[in-house]
Formats: structure tokens, C-alpha cells, sequence
């Protein structure tokens, strides 16, 4: 056998086995997800059995059961699921885009600008289910920071991640500054809200932004070919016809959407957009479109299992999901910062 021909018969061998992991992992993801999604409808103050529990997500069955089921336990697992998908998704993107296994939402700016849309909100005194509206804005708004900032660089990676540190910081100052001149009374909710929480979610809040959710991650897909080109570098992308910086800031801004869209449902949830996609290129290998998809799956199942756990197994009453997340991520990032001695390691300018 020729070398041309083993070499073709290893790269198929490969692809094969890539694909079988690919389908295993939406497999085992997709399961563990109608689990939990059928755990959290029947458990609670008014426990009732799977079949019962589904029944009433379908309309049939008991009114009381109905009334819990659709009105109050629905809505949180769901919004949970749609906020899971957008954060896994666009760490998936942006982990990407920049080449650096530490870029997420928290550090490009979008959790902080989400958090002072809310709390403006909140200080001013408006109704809560305006709140998610002023996250999406305040995402979106420091994305255009974001942008405004690093335009004379060209949009490079390392003027990016080192103009959302700041943009971050700056956010998170005024969100903190903001807090601290509240009455007693505001504090507390605004103080809740910013470390993320499904709590309270209606079926008008999870349709809006699941529907411009779908939007965001389709246009994630449309530039997956993009992404790949970037991988490349930019003198190849340009070789290739594409316009590196117009390609970076289409796909920059589909990731800000979509963790904006998931800081209105859920608020500024940490971890889950760092963690997921390291999760996916550890199973799967090197990303691909299949990559966003899963990355999204895994997002999902990740903060409906960290709200079950706060709901359920958790001593304390009232804590949100984002202290179960966080909990959890602190030790992730010391492993990542100790794995990469540089934060910036594996970016080109």
C-alpha cells in the first residue's frame, strides 16, 4: 500500500472515530438532559411522579399539578436550559476566536455590562420583568465598548482580550459603586441578581429570548466556516478573500448576543462559557461545527444540574445559581491559569 493511501486510510480511520465520539456525546448529553428537565418537574414542595409530572407539562391531569408544573417549575428548568445553551455556545465562539483558553463573557465585558443594565433598572425603580431587557442591552452595549476600544488595532486578538479586562473592570466598578448608594431595600435584590438566577422566569421572558436565542445560535453556525478560516490566520484568511476584522466582529458580536440573551434569563452566570468548551475539545478533539452544537448541549445540562442543586440538595434557601457555578469555577480557572503560565498564551496579534 502506497503512503498516499495510508495516509488517506488514517485521516478517514479518524474522522470516523471522531464522529462516533461526536454522536455518543449529543447521545449521553441529550438523555441526561430529559432527565434532569423530568427530575425538575417532579420534584418540590409538591412531589408527583414523572408520568403525572409530564401530563401536566402537556396541559392533562390535575389542575393543581398543572398549575405547578406550567406555571412554576417549567419555566425555571427552561430558562435555565436556553441560558445554559447561549453561555456554552459562545464560550465556544470566543475561546475560539481569540485562540486563549481563558476568554469567556466574564472576561470580554459581557457579564459586567449585563450586570449594570440590570441593576440600572433596578435603581431606577422599574418592573422586574423589565429586567432582563436591561441585561440584554447592557451586554450588547459593552460589546460596542468593546469594539469602540480596540478599532485602531484592527480588531487584533490581543487588543481584544486585553480591552475586555478593562471594559470588565470598569463595569464591574460602576455595577459595585451603583450598589453600595442603593437603599437597603434595592440592595438585596440587586445584589441576588448579580450572581446569576433563574428564579421567578415567566414563559413571556423564556420565549423572547429563546426565540432570539435559535436567531443567534444559527448565525453562529452560518459562520462557522469563517472561524475556521480565521484559525488559519489573518494573512491566510485574506489570501482566501476573507476580511479578517468585518469576520471577527460578525462572529464577536452573534457571542455577545448570545451570552446577553442568556444574562436576561439567567443573569451574569459565571463558569459555564469558560468550562464547556474545554469539556467538548476534551471528548471530541479539535472543534468543528458539530463543536458549537454540543457546546450548547453541554451548557444546558451543566446549569440544569446547578440548579437542581441549589433547589434541592443545597442546606441553604434563596441561593442562586450562580454561587453553585462559581463554586465550581474557581478551581477550574486555577487549573487553566497554572496549565497556561501566560493569560495570553497561544494569541496572535
Amino acid at each position: 500500500m502506497s503512503t498516499a493511501a495510508v495516509s488517506l486510510w488514517t485521516a478517514s480511520t479518524a474522522r470516523a472515530r471522531v464522529r462516533r465520539r461526536v454522536l455518543a456525546f449529543a447521545a449521553v448529553g441529550l438523555v441526561a438532559l430529559f432527565a434532569l428537565l423530568t427530575l425538575s418537574l417532579t420534584i418540590g414542595e409538591v412531589p408527583m411522579p414523572a408520568g403525572t409530572a409530564l401530563r401536566a407539562l402537556a396541559g392533562a391531569g390535575d389542575a393543581g399539578d398543572v398549575l405547578v408544573v406550567q406555571q412554576f417549575r417549567a419555566p425555571r428548568a427552561v430558562a435555565a436550559i436556553v441560558a445554559g445553551a447561549g453561555l456554552g455556545a459562545a464560550g465556544c465562539v470566543l475561546q475560539r476566536l481569540f485562540r486563549n483558553p481563558l476568554a469567556s463573557p466574564d472576561v470580554m465585558g459581557v457579564t459586567g455590562g449585563a450586570s449594570l443594565g440590570a441593576v440600572a433598572l433596578i435603581a431606577a425603580g422599574a418592573s422586574q420583568t423589565l429586567i432582563p431587557v436591561g441585561a440584554l442591552g447592557g451586554g450588547l452595549l459593552a460589546a460596542l465598548l468593546l469594539g469602540v476600544f480596540a478599532w485602531r488595532s484592527g480588531l487584533a486578538v490581543t487588543r481584544l482580550v486585553l480591552t475586555g479586562l478593562a471594559v470588565q473592570a470598569g463595569l464591574a466598578a460602576a455595577v459595585n459603586l451603583m450598589i453600595v448608594r442603593f437603599p437597603a431595600e434595592l440592595a438585596g435584590s440587586a445584589l441576588q441578581w448579580t450572581t446569576g438566577s433563574v428564579y421567578g422566569r415567566t414563559w413571556t421572558e423564556v420565549w423572547g429570548a429563546g426565540g432570539a436565542m435559535v436567531v443567534a445560535l444559527v448565525a453562529a453556525l452560518v459562520l462557522h466556516r469563517g472561524l475556521a478560516v480565521l484559525d488559519l490566520g489573518d494573512d491566510s484568511a485574506g489570501a482566501l478573500g476573507l476580511r479578517s476584522s468585518a469576520a471577527r466582529l460578525q462572529l464577536l458580536f452573534v457571542a455577545v448576543a448570545s451570552a446577553s440573551l442568556a444574562a436576561a434569563l439567567a443573569g451574569p452566570v459565571t463558569f459555564v462559557a469558560l468550562a464547556v468548551p474545554h469539556v467538548v475539545r476534551f471528548v471530541t478533539g479539535p472543534p468543528t461545527a458539530a463543536s458549537l452544537g454540543l457546546a450548547g448541549l453541554t451548557g444546558a445540562v451543566l446549569l440544569l444540574a446547578s440548579d437542581l442543586v441549589v433547589q434541592h440538595l443545597l442546606p441553604v434557601q434563596g441561593l442562586p445559581v450562580g454561587a453553585v457555578t462559581a463554586t465550581l469555577g474557581a478551581p477550574w480557572l486555577l487549573v487553566l491559569m497554572f496549565r497556561h503560565s501566560s493569560p495570553l498564551r497561544g494569541t496572535r496579534p
